[in-house]
């Protein structure tokens, strides 16, 4: 790591992750090389050396700063609410991955790729984030549904975070792949995250109110 303040250090993590973010917007995983990263911030190809290794180790930041952003969004819901029927839990919960398209994005199709070519520490500090995701999911369950015993929470955890890593294929699908499933007699019906998400969680929960 080279020598500067936290918040030299810190900020130049940022405008790496941040300048992979807007390319990502328009390419895909593998076109996206660390000269076309380096090319979209003020620092060198050397110098972003320096912070990350690997593009799988700042893709994993980004996913990481999703994932810190997803956290912040159930604190929110869980400090303005004293209490939530099952079904506006399922409502408010939802919104709070309608806005995360591209945590979703980078789940379903980079996951493995980044963790495999991302050092141990990298890897480690972002597996603290995801593990806090899961503590925060949990800690909603407890705060708005107390009856729910440990297999019930477990359960919850254990398939709603698999789940995710579907939702942006059965809601982001290409021309290409729509004309496909067309000519393969494939009827395929739209959701939108908001919509698999809540029908999703409400199943999880049981239903009702």
């Amino acid at each position: 790591m080279p020598k500067g303040s936290p918040e030299l250090t810190n900020a130049r993590k940022e405008e790496i992750v941040g300048a992979c973010e807007k390319l990502y917007q328009t390419m895909g995983f593998k076109e996206i090389t660390m000269k076309d990263i380096s090319a979209a911030t003020s620092l060198t190809r050397t110098s972003i050396y320096n912070y990350f290794q690997t593009k799988e180790e700042i893709f994993l930041a980004l996913l990481q700063r999703e994932y810190a952003l997803w956290i912040a969004d159930l604190n929110a819901m869980m400090e303005g609410n004293d209490a939530l029927t099952k079904e506006a839990f399922a409502d408010k919960f939802a919104r709070t991955l309608e806005k995360r398209a591209q945590l979703l994005k980078i789940m379903s199709m980079n996951h493995y790729d980044m963790e495999t070519g991302s050092r141990l520490e990298r890897l480690a500090e972002f597996k603290t984030v995801y593990g806090q995701s899961l503590r925060t999911v949990r800690q909603c369950l407890e705060k708005f549904f107390p009856q729910m015993d440990l297999e019930e929470k477990q359960d919850f955890l254990y398939t709603f975070f698999p789940f995710m890593f579907g939702i942006y294929p059965y809601t982001f699908v290409t021309e290409k792949q729509r004309t496909a499933m067309e000519e393969a007699g494939v009827n395929y019906v739209f959701l939108s995250i908001y919509e698999i998400t809540y029908n999703c969680v409400k199943k999880l929960l049981g239903g009702g109110k």
